[in-house]
């Protein structure tokens, strides 16, 4: 009976799953658009939007707003392990409004092997939708492609607490209290 009724509940799963893809596919319309080739600060010098991509067709943006957050820092390690895979089918970077100095301090200190560029002094954050009125940075993807010689923003998601894009929500999901007040910190002990 228990094994008859745990199939239920990853068929219902499954097909949650299948309805958020659509809602996400349905919402990307809104995020679509032709994006400028953006400059951005690295430890190398500057790098172009379009040299991102490296060979690939694809590009996976993260829009992060830096070493003051811990959500983001959660976030980030969870992309640090995911990185190979993720790379494997297209290009992903991670931005952040901290100098590249910061960048490669704090990157080094996680362990982080992606790499990074920053948008300080650039519009870019603000183009796509991760900035709020106060200029603040906010978190986020934007996916991009490259189309007939153009880049393109195919879609976008923001990142809040309990997204689909760190795993630690969905973990704490399973416990009969859930999340029960919890909050990232950027070091246990």
């Amino acid at each position: 009976m228990m094994i008859r009724e745990n199939a239920r509940i990853i068929s219902l799963q499954t097909r949650l799953s299948e309805v958020r893809t659509e809602l996400q596919r349905a919402m990307a319309e809104e995020a679509q658009g032709e994006a400028k080739d953006y400059s951005f600060a690295t430890l190398k010098g500057p790098v172009s939007l379009s040299a991102l991509f490296g060979e690939k067709r694809d590009l996976l943006m993260v829009h992060n707003m830096g070493t003051h957050c811990s959500s983001c820092t959660m976030w980030a390690d969870g992309f640090n392990g995911l990185y190979p895979h993720v790379s494997d089918r297209a290009s992903f970077v991670v931005s952040s409004p901290n100098s590249p100095e910061e960048q490669a301090a704090f990157a080094a200190s996680r362990g982080w092997v992606f790499p990074m560029v920053s948008t300080q002094g650039t519009r870019f954050a603000a183009d796509m939708g991760f900035e709020n009125a106060t200029g603040q940075a906010m978190p986020g993807v934007s996916a991009f492609q490259k189309q007939d010689g153009k880049i393109v923003r195919v879609s976008a998601a923001g990142f809040d607490t309990g997204d689909e894009y760190c795993s630690v929500w969905r973990l704490f999901d399973l416990l009969p209290e859930g999340v029960d007040g919890w909050r990232p910190k950027k070091s246990y002990g």
